[in-house]
């Protein structure tokens, strides 16, 4: 069998995406669906056993055992400020993310499923996490947030911003590094990048830009204070107005973009205010990260699950198209960029990163 078999896996809320590939082609992919009884009303660590029973049986019935995996690379959770690129997978990380103390996400299992799978083989399979949620390149002068209480840190949708920056510029026959991207990625959540000199130099957050189907974005910090302590809301409650309940769905109910098109094209003009607005906060995020290169714009890349809708991106197009040339690429790829990552690990193309204990320090 291939020394190049790849294993990409990306948990989500509801659902496991794994994919499996020999080098650079894919041999299949799968979305494992879990119920709500299965995933239980505890905490994402409690999943770990149902999550790891329902990959290791995806992987014996494929024909590709754990034993005959190359390399597994895991999309990366909630850990400290990391580097782009790859990380090993060991017991320092999987112990960090097992923590009942940081954000709880699904994508933390992510590394613990590698590490216990990969532990399945002597000697032990490699396993990585690629270009992990919280890698932070930011400038300096980003950090700044407007308070000395709080420094503004890179958290966004840096694997799927990362793969089609690199995508885009390899097809203007550009290198990577000399290129002024901004990504922006159209999902459940809104966050936006500019990549320059081959690093993400500034963002615009899913918590401080855009509302989006069901998460706030930016709101007035006052009005936030003010319900936060007045009592009618618990700190459960006050979270999931930010996030789950947000942006479009306190709006109007609903998350889903397809509903939306269809009522407005059906004459519903409030709903289309809606969204509307959705995409005017979005093309302010553009035209903000515009002004950190002085609007040296090579290109404006468009991309998430969102990005399928000809309406939003319509709209989108005609408030920024004036700024730089658009490419649309609707869709996430976190597994193909995984599996590209890992594949240019096996082959010494990129060094993997180790985690060191200053970078564990709260």
């Amino acid at each position: 069998m291939s020394n190049e078999i790849i294993l990409a896996l990306n948990p989500g809320s509801t659902s496991t995406k794994l994919a499996l590939f020999d080098g650079e082609r894919e041999i299949l992919r799968e979305t494992l669906a879990h119920t709500p009884e299965e995933l239980g009303k505890n905490r994402i660590q409690d999943q770990l056993p149902v999550r790891l029973k329902a990959v290791r049986e995806f992987l014996n019935e494929s024909g590709y055992p754990p034993s005959e995996l190359s390399l597994i690379a895991a999309r990366g959770g909630f850990l400290p400020p990391i580097n782009a690129g790859a990380y090993r997978v060991d017991l320092t990380m999987v112990d960090y993310l097992s923590r009942p103390d940081i954000g709880q996400h699904a994508s933390n299992l992510a590394a613990q499923i590698a590490f216990l799978l990969s532990r399945e083989k002597t000697p032990q399979i490699p396993a990585i996490i690629y270009d992990g949620v919280t890698t932070d390149q930011l400038c300096a002068l980003a950090r700044y947030s407007g308070s000395a209480l709080f420094t503004r840190e890179s958290v966004c949708h840096c694997l799927n911003m990362r793969a089609v920056a690199m995508r885009t510029a390899r097809e203007m026959d550009r290198e990577y590094g000399d290129v002024n991207f901004i990504v922006v990625h159209l999902g459940g959540g809104i966050s936006l990048s500019l990549q320059s000199g081959g690093r993400l130099i500034d963002i615009v957050s899913d918590d401080e830009g855009p509302m989006s189907p069901e998460r706030s974005g930016k709101v007035p910090c006052l009005k936030l204070i003010r319900a936060c302590y007045s009592g009618e809301y618990n700190r459960r409650e006050m979270l999931k107005a930010i996030r789950g309940n947000g942006g479009i769905k306190s709006y109007l109910g609903t998350t889903d973009i397809i509903e939306l098109e269809k009522r407005i094209e059906n004459g519903d003009d409030h709903s289309e205010e809606i969204l509307r607005a959705m995409v005017l906060q979005t093309a302010k995020g553009v035209g903000e990260l515009s002004v950190v290169v002085d609007g040296q714009i090579d290109r404006i890349i468009i991309t998430g699950g969102l990005a399928r809708s000809e309406m939003v991106v319509s709209w989108l197009m005609k408030r920024i198209a004036f700024l730089a040339p658009i490419t649309v690429i609707p869709g996430e790829f976190e597994l193909e960029a995984l599996a590209e990552g890992g594949l240019r690990v096996l082959r010494g193309e990129e060094p993997v990163q180790a985690l060191h204990l200053k970078d564990w320090e709260h």
